[in-house]
């Protein structure tokens, strides 16, 4: 009798079927731990603008009329990228009422969402957010 080294196919097939699990279990979760980090980058980005929009009311007694204005007045380099959407331009702002406004003749941004379609990690809409 010879002996032969190697694998039987059956310890192989038992080696890939192991792989196969721990991928499928490591996959979600790592898609998942992505979201997640895109969210609390949109999460800041919104805070950053929303803050700098105060700041930007309250300096120059008017509120921006356009996201761009933030930029030009140095309070931002660059609007920020929206990390759902990949882009700077889908962010949805909320004007103020021109009854409300700290100048009435030009009522600004009072308030930026996301542009970004479907539901978070905690349920609800980014758009709400």
């Amino acid at each position: 009798m010879r002996r032969q080294d190697g694998f039987t196919f059956i310890e192989v097939l038992i080696v890939m079927t192991i792989i196969s699990i721990i991928v499928s279990i490591a996959v979600p979760l790592y898609q998942k731990s992505i979201l997640r980090a895109k969210e609390a980058v949109l999460r800041n980005n919104l805070f950053t603008l929303r803050t700098v929009i105060d700041e930007y009311t309250f300096d120059k007694k008017k509120a921006p009329q356009s996201l761009q204005d933030l930029v030009d007045a140095g309070y931002l380099r660059q609007i920020p990228v929206d990390p759902i959407t990949g882009s700077n331009e889908t962010w949805i702002v909320i004007r103020e009422d021109a009854l409300t406004a700290v100048d009435q003749t030009q009522p600004g941004i009072i308030d930026v969402r996301s542009g970004a379609q479907g539901i978070s990690l905690d349920g609800t809409p980014y758009s709400e957010w």
